[in-house]
């Protein structure tokens, strides 16, 4: 039996996303292992990384919203956009708490945003941060992307420029870019201090692992305490259980009709993905179609 699961990893400063990879491809011992969206090398917190089977589910786990923490330094702008960057501008003209606070309410719903230059968003085939390491500014129109920031919170001020706070927002977010444009629009300029990744989903920082803590559960024997099975990793789908005479078609991804009166669910939407079981296992993720009283299942990511 393979290792297949996600690890809720809490990621150090220091690494980069990919190193935690390599990190626990070596210590596991296994091929398959992917993260589900990069954090800032210098940031920290929530990092799930998908082992064996499991890596097929990333593309799921990369869609959930996020949690951070974040420190945001006004009166000065980095060619980086966080505290380790060159300084490229700086002020000394500090804005009130009062004009902080509207310049935060300005700043959610639905935002358009321009990631920074520093990142692993590929351009023609290079990351801009190669470019950007190479002395090239590029004026892309077509990289600004819409997210969403559902709340920011301002949770200490500390005169004159130091704002902590916490952000709820759609994946894609650059927290870094969030602290540029805020500054920005004060006129004094601010970068990313640091930056905690508090929650991916339904995986908090609360329940990550350090990468010390894997490898001493990993001596002990006991793995499965930090590694969460395929189903649990995306518990927040309605699952359906086939019959077993179906399980061929399914795996072969063959679709099924089956009737909806039969299955016991709770909500189910047009074309969203469920957790399919079968043969009481769970045999992947599956997409929905309603068709009256009927529903086709197909499935997107066979596991088994």
């Amino acid at each position: 039996m393979g290792l297949d699961g996600v690890i809720n990893v809490l990621k150090p400063p220091g690494m980069t996303s990919s190193d935690v990879v390599v990190y626990l491809r070596r210590l596991l011992k296994v091929k398959k292992v992917g993260h589900t969206g990069t954090l800032d090398p210098g940031a920290a917190g929530v990092l799930p990384v998908c082992i064996g089977k499991a890596t097929r589910l990333a593309s799921l786990i990369v869609e959930e919203d996020k949690v951070y923490r974040c420190e945001m330094i006004l009166g000065a702008e980095t060619d980086t956009l966080d505290s380790y960057g060159r300084v490229i501008s700086t002020s000394n003209d500090y804005p009130s708490f009062e004009d902080i606070k509207r310049a935060f309410e300005e700043f959610r719903g639905r935002l358009k945003q321009s990631p920074p230059m520093h990142s692993a968003i590929k351009y023609r085939g290079k990351k801009l941060y190669e470019y950007a390491r190479q002395g090239q500014q590029l004026d892309i129109p077509w990289l600004e992307r819409e997210v969403t920031i559902y709340r920011n919170t301002i949770l200490q001020y500390l005169p004159p420029n130091r704002v902590l706070f916490e952000v709820e927002c759609s994946k894609g977010t650059y927290i870094r870019s969030l602290c540029r444009d805020i500054g920005r629009t004060l006129g004094c300029g601010a970068y990313m201090g640091f930056l905690l990744r508090c929650r991916t989903g339904r995986y908090t920082i609360d329940d990550s692992y350090t990468l010390y803590e894997i490898e001493e559960h990993l001596l002990k024997g006991e793995l499965d305490k930090v590694v969460i099975p395929m189903d649990k990793a995306v518990e927040g789908f309605e699952r359906v259980d086939v019959p077993s005479i179906h399980y061929q078609k399914l795996i072969n991804g063959n679709p099924v009709k089956l009737a909806a009166r039969a299955l016991k669910l709770e909500k189910l939407d047009h074309q969203v993905p469920i957790r399919v079981y079968c043969r009481g296992q769970f045999i992947g993720i599956g997409m929905v179609k309603l068709e009256e009283d009927y529903i086709h299942i197909k499935m997107d990511k066979v596991l088994v």
